[in-house]
């Protein structure tokens, strides 16, 4: 459906455009704008065409297009009018970051435990994204025509570590491309409950929302007649400390580093529950928040006694990189175990 265009578009403040080939004749309109104007993902452009804020022009003789799914025809130019970012919901909020690595394009902080990435019910304020509002006042030109940081990937509220975040519309087109193909190098710290068998190994196996309680996730066994989202962990256990009996040398705790191909909801905690070897400190996956372990003397109780403090699950998002979206540069940062999971380290290596 086309109409004659009007005076709406005076409150639009950039107009982007693309001409349409013999090539591109008769593709999506939406893909069309997504793939040739490197600023706009593909539901941006969707919204954007439905919006009215899309007019093709063709011989002097302008309309507008308001049909994603409509085809384009070759020899026709497509502007796009941007309209002014409005203000973001959320309040910016000043809350101290630990900046990795920043520049126009994108921002990677170290998130500590007990910041929610984003705002939800129970957690309106306090969050990454009201911290990021505030630390980059005037540097967001507006995501999705919204004044906000673009969260491409998040981790749990109580898993410290390393997470980027988009400032641009670019940036965040490019960084949701990576994580959609999984060409990102995530590494993953945990401290478990006992060790894996074996020490290093993949586990490929899908995961879904619990039948039993909503709220948690699972691993989806193939005689349940379900489908669940295809899931894959690399692991290896770095480091092993003491046993869980005085007969069985299984090692009573582990340090062990995961990779992830997929980035499920909880994936890391529910994989390694399954593999037997539950995260010191889960409240969720974990039965018990300290370690099973044997022995006795001071660095027993030391070992044992910083486990059982642990308020969160012992998980870390140590390392994340990738090729940046925009400028094309390697990135590559990491970040060392925080404060209550080096604690438990330390105890744990005098088992």
């Amino acid at each position: 459906m086309t109409f004659l265009v009007s005076k709406v578009y005076k409150k639009f403040m950039t107009e982007l455009s693309a001409l349409a080939t013999p090539a591109h004749s008769g593709t999506r309109l939406d893909r069309f704008l997504s793939e040739e104007i490197e600023t706009l993902s593909r539901s941006r452009a969707k919204t954007l065409v439905k919006e009215g804020a899309v007019r093709q022009s063709a011989k002097g003789v302008e309309a507008v297009q308001d049909d994603p799914r409509a085809g384009v025809v070759a020899g026709v130019t497509y502007i796009v009018a941007m309209p002014q970012a409005v203000a973001a919901i959320p309040e910016p909020e000043d809350i101290p970051l630990d900046v990795l690595f920043e520049d126009e394009h994108l921002i990677m902080v170290n998130k500590p435990a007990g910041m929610a990435v984003h705002p939800a019910p129970g957690s309106w304020q306090g969050t990454l994204v009201n911290a990021l509002l505030h630390h980059c006042a005037g540097q967001l030109p507006g995501i999705g025509g919204v004044e906000r940081p673009g969260i491409v990937h998040r981790i749990d509220k109580n898993t410290t570590g390393v997470l980027v975040v988009a400032k641009t519309e670019a940036a965040h087109k490019g960084l949701s491309a990576l994580f959609a193909e999984h060409d990102i190098q995530r590494t993953y710290l945990a401290l478990t409950r006992g060790a894996p068998r074996p020490m290093a190994g993949t586990v490929n196996m899908p995961i879904a929302r619990s039948r039993i309680d909503r709220k948690k996730m699972a691993v989806v066994e193939e005689d349940e007649g379900r489908e669940g989202k295809h899931a894959v962990t690399h692991y290896k256990a770095l480091a092993a400390y003491g046993h869980i009996s005085k007969v069985e040398a299984r090692p009573a705790a582990a340090l062990i580093e995961c990779r992830l191909e997929t980035g499920r909801t909880h994936q890391i905690r529910v994989h390694l529950a399954y593999k037997g070897t539950s995260l010191i400190g889960d409240p969720v996956y974990g039965r018990h928040r300290g370690i099973k372990a044997y022995g006795s003397g001071e660095a027993f109780d030391a070992a044992t006694q910083a486990a059982r403090k642990l308020t969160r699950q012992a998980l870390h998002a140590a390392s994340l990189g990738f090729v940046h979206p925009v400028t094309g540069e390697d990135i590559f940062v990491e970040t060392p175990l925080p404060e209550d999971m080096a604690t438990i380290v330390k105890a744990l290596e005098k088992l």
